[in-house]
Formats: C-alpha cells, sequence, structure tokens
C-alpha cells in the first residue's frame, strides 16, 4: 500500500474504529501526520468512504496532496511529505468542519498516545 500504491480492504483497519487520543503518524518514518482531534468517527460523511480511519484535516506541511488520475476517475492523493509513503485519499466532504476527508489506510500509520 505504501510504495505500490494500493488500498486496504475495507472495514479491515484496526485504526477504523480507534478512539485513543494521540498523533497518527507515518508507518514508514515516524512523520507526526494527524491529530486524534480530527478524526472522524465511524459511519460519518460519504458511505463509500466509512471504511477507513478518517481525518478532517492533516498537521500543518505533514502530507502533500499529489493528483491521481488512475482507475478512470480523479482523486487526491495523500502522502507523507517526508518520505512519500502514500496513505490514502483526499476528498471533498460537506459534512466535515474543513469540507475535506482525508481516507486512510490504517496499515500506513502508528499511533503514539
Amino acid at each position: 500500500v505504501l510504495r505500490q500504491k494500493g488500498t486496504e480492504a475495507p472495514f479491515s483497519g484496526k485504526f477504523l474504529n480507534e478512539t485513543r487520543d494521540g498523533m497518527y503518524t507515518c508507518k514508514v518514518c515516524g512523520t507526526k501526520l494527524f491529530s486524534s482531534k480530527a478524526k472522524s468517527h465511524p459511519g460519518t460523511g460519504p458511505a463509500s468512504l466509512a471504511g477507513w480511519p478518517s481525518f478532517e484535516e492533516a498537521l500543518p506541511g505533514a502530507v502533500k496532496l499529489v493528483p491521481d488520475d488512475s482507475h478512470g476517475m480523479h482523486r487526491t492523493e495523500v502522502v507523507c511529505a517526508t518520505c512519500g509513503s502514500l496513505l490514502g485519499h483526499l476528498f471533498d466532504d460537506e459534512s466535515t468542519s474543513t469540507g475535506k476527508h482525508y481516507c486512510l489506510n490504517s496499515v500506513c500509520l502508528d499511533l503514539e498516545e
């Protein structure tokens, strides 16, 4: 997932229902990416994105956004700004306070409590 731009199966990730406080970090390099305070609860936002951990905003400078036109659609990849590992995708989402929905793969993250 991190290097070959894959996606873990929906509802399979260990952080989907995680509620502990802390910082989510890049699995590869340890860069702090998202605060647990920015994590959306499962079942909020678009149903098509409900199977992955979701966040409303990243820490400043922690991620880069890259256009992704694969699979016959236009999306925006979210990659670690430090090591370039793929973390997931960013979508517009009017149900969040930021209007954004970072849909991430648990396998790409660690949690520092």
